[in-house]
């Protein structure tokens, strides 16, 4: 995931989130339970008061008495010491208590008509517990009943501390399956956004037609690549268009050089009919090279297709070694003697090896060898003996109407090797240039080897 990755930035901020949830909950969780155990505390105090205000009782005499029973007792008792309850009468007196010293629980503090929830601290004891008011036979009574918080410390340390321990195992291994989920979760929803990318990624210039799918984007992203869509529609109209224009164009040119042909064969002046006639020669090779440009440009190899370099290698030789050899040159066809089948259209690997093989000729001295080899991993090599390419014109060695020498009386307009890597580019494969010693140049045409399953997928395709 990179740096601006929608992807990263989606899994740090659940990171965020989910490790300040990890934090914050024990803490939450922690004053919950103390605020809960507090609220127990008090329901019991209350409790017990209640308890204690039902065996307050006075005798025939008048005197008050408080008979609890053992159980009760017990809670209550110095050898348990976490309780302790005081019973005290109108003027604040006590009555009955279950201290040694039968004194008040909370000795300090006047006494009021609403329950008092108190607290007490002396000589290192904290004692918390509750002073409600009760009315027996018409007589009002505060029962206190208080709680050595140092016992109950020891209880709830250990609650909190055990629940603590739990929850910090529990919450590691949590956080580490929550983030897997979040980033399988945010992979799961971008991968239409994944695969319209290499989709896009995978568009050639030769597949104008080409659109990125959006049926199954998030409807954030389905917009872009409407948009996007929508401006490949318009490229593609203006590149129609200017093929169209440069097709159109080199067709109408060729019926009047046709005609200034055959004009110039019927003047007088054979001198100057020779040289109007290698003008129109000129001007007829570039129409057809500007005819194959516009071919080249919307040319598409379909996954069916089927060549044989080798057959090709030897129909382009025989074709042009007439010619060649004519000029003092010699062209042969080596490598493989069989078939060696790719995925390609017969017709444009053979216009692109008779550039190269034409362009090897022009460019050679008389004498000299051009050698086809055909290589059984699915290449073409095509070398010859002329002056070689300096590393300086491999990067122009490509580009429209380049040519190395403009004096050099040549029919030559610049568009051979431009037509060969368009015509490369429409079957995925790739040209290589490299220079040889002791001089000469090897050109290096590398096709996709034919795969007759998708032959079969393409033709089950509806």
């Amino acid at each position: 995931m990179g740096r601006n990755s929608i992807v990263a930035r989606i899994v740090w901020l659940h990171i965020l989130v989910v490790g300040s949830v990890s934090i914050f909950m024990p803490v939450a969780l922690y004053f919950l339970l103390a605020s809960e155990t507090n609220e127990i505390q008090r329901q019991f105090i209350t409790s017990q008061v209640n308890q204690i205000g039902k065996y307050l009782t006075r005798d025939e005499n008048g005197a008050w008495h408080l008979d609890l029973p053992e159980g009760i007792q017990d809670i209550y008792s110095e050898a348990y010491g976490r309780y302790r309850y005081a019973v005290l009468n109108a003027q604040g007196k006590v009555l009955f208590s279950s201290l040694a010293d039968k004194s008040a629980v909370f000795p300090d503090g006047q006494l009021t008509d609403d329950t008092q929830y108190l607290e007490r601290r002396d000589s290192g004891l904290t004692v918390q517990g509750a002073r409600i008011p009760e009315t027996i036979d018409g007589e009002p009574f505060w029962v206190e009943v208080g709680e050595d918080l140092s016992h109950r410390d020891v209880i709830i340390d250990d609650i909190l501390g055990r629940f603590l321990q739990r929850v910090a195992w529990v919450t590691l291994p949590l956080l580490l399956l929550l983030l897997g989920l979040d980033i399988a979760i945010v992979r799961t929803v971008f991968r239409p956004v994944i695969r319209a990318s290499e989709e896009a990624e995978a568009i050639r210039p030769s597949q104008p037609g080409v659109r990125l799918p959006s049926a199954e984007l998030p409807g954030e992203i389905r917009p872009l690549v409407l948009a996007i869509n929508n401006a490949l529609e318009r490229l593609e109209a203006g590149y129609r268009q200017q093929h169209e224009f440069a097709a159109d164009a080199a067709h109408e040119l060729r019926t009047p050089l046709a005609i200034l042909r055959t004009r110039i064969d019927t003047m007088a002046d054979r001198e100057a009919s020779r040289q109007l006639r290698s003008d129109v020669e000129r001007m007829s090779h570039t129409v057809n090279q500007l005819l194959e440009m516009a071919e080249s440009e919307i040319f598409v190899v379909g996954p069916e297709e089927q060549a044989d370099l080798h057959a090709i290698a030897v129909d382009v030789v025989s074709f042009l070694a007439p010619l060649i050899f004519g000029e003092g040159r010699s062209v042969s066809v080596s490598g493989v003697d069989g078939p060696v089948p790719v995925n390609g259209n017969v017709e444009m690997i053979a216009r692109a090896l008779r550039n190269l093989v034409e362009n090897a000729a022009k460019y050679s001295p008389e004498g000299s060898e051009i050698e086809v080899i055909v290589d059984q991993a699915g290449a073409l090599r095509i070398t010859d003996e002329g002056a070689g390419i300096s590393d300086d014109d491999k990067q122009l060695l490509f580009q429209r109407f380049w040519r190395r020498d403009r004096r050099r009386g040549t029919n030559s307009v610049g568009l051979g090797l431009a037509i060969v890597q368009r015509i490369m580019a429409a079957h995925n494969g790739e040209i290589e240039v490299h220079r040889r010693a002791p001089r000469g140049t090897e050109f290096v045409l590398r096709f996709r080897p034919f795969a007759p399953d998708a032959q079969d997928d393409s033709a089950g395709t509806v």
